[in-house]
């Protein structure tokens, strides 16, 4: 067995183990040999990477959660996002933003603009609604009941535009419908002669602090037309939730 492989066994075995607490599902989920598994798991443990219950089940062990606390405290979403939002500029030829929840409100972290000759109102550091917004109104998607009546408690809804949604019972149709279909859209409800579609960003945990939109002039895109590109929007927040390191089966 070469190095190269036993080094790809080790990393297939810690990754199974870090997310599987059982050994047999360790065994399934790698491919592996029993006892090539007991090995490593055994090594695993022996350097704290893996920790063993009294029950005999897996948990990430010191050293795994020590890593895992000193990547996270690295994380710098806007330069794990700025390729898949270069993508995303290429393909639509529209202004996309990446935006981070911030108590009552998103900021935008990351934006970048297409070739086209105008310029969005927006930059980074700006703070902007949740209601109002698409990337605001994905997250808000992703709230409970009880999250949902403190932010708009705390925050009221005020009118950004004649097209911004004011009224609580209205909101909560838009964002069941939001929930429903995976994406939201800003009918120029945040600023006069702006339309965009938005998804929810996922972290490492599961849970939507992020976002990001797809901007556009409402000359240049219908409704319709904005709502076409959801998916790729969505693809995108994907892209992004899985360099947070937010996994498929994580729970959402």
């Amino acid at each position: 067995m070469s190095d190269t492989s036993a080094a790809d066994k080790t990393l297939l075995v810690l990754d199974a183990a870090l997310t599987n607490s059982r050994f047999t599902d360790v065994v399934d989920v790698t491919g592996l040999a029993k006892a090539t598994v007991h090995r490593i798991t055994s090594t695993l443990v022996s350097h704290g990477f893996v920790a063993l219950a009294d029950d005999g089940t897996y948990l990430p062990g010191p050293k795994a959660l020590s890593l895992a606390g000193a990547a996270l405290e690295r994380i710098d979403i806007s330069a794990l996002a700025a390729p898949i939002i270069a993508d995303l500029v290429a393909a639509t030829g529209c202004t996309v933003h990446v935006g981070a929840l911030n108590g009552d409100e998103v900021i935008y972290v990351a934006r970048r603009d297409s070739d086209k000759p105008y310029r969005m109102p927006s930059r980074v550091g700006k703070a902007i609604a949740l209601h109002s917004t698409g990337i605001g109104k994905a997250i808000l998607a992703t709230f409970d009941p009880a999250e949902f009546d403190r932010i708009v408690g705390h925050a009221g809804l005020p009118a950004r535009t004649p097209n911004t949604i004011t009224g609580k019972a209205r909101l909560s149709r838009e964002i069941a419908a939001v929930r429903k279909r995976g994406y939201a859209i800003d009918n120029e409800e945040n600023e006069p002669g702006i339309r965009c579609v938005a998804a929810g960003i996922k972290d490492h945990t599961g849970q939507t602090n992020f976002g990001i939109s797809i901007s556009t002039l409402t000359l240049e895109h219908t409704v319709d037309q904005v709502a076409a590109m959801a998916p790729q929007a969505i693809e995108a927040a994907a892209r992004i939730s899985r360099a947070l390191g937010h996994r498929n089966d994580a729970a959402n």
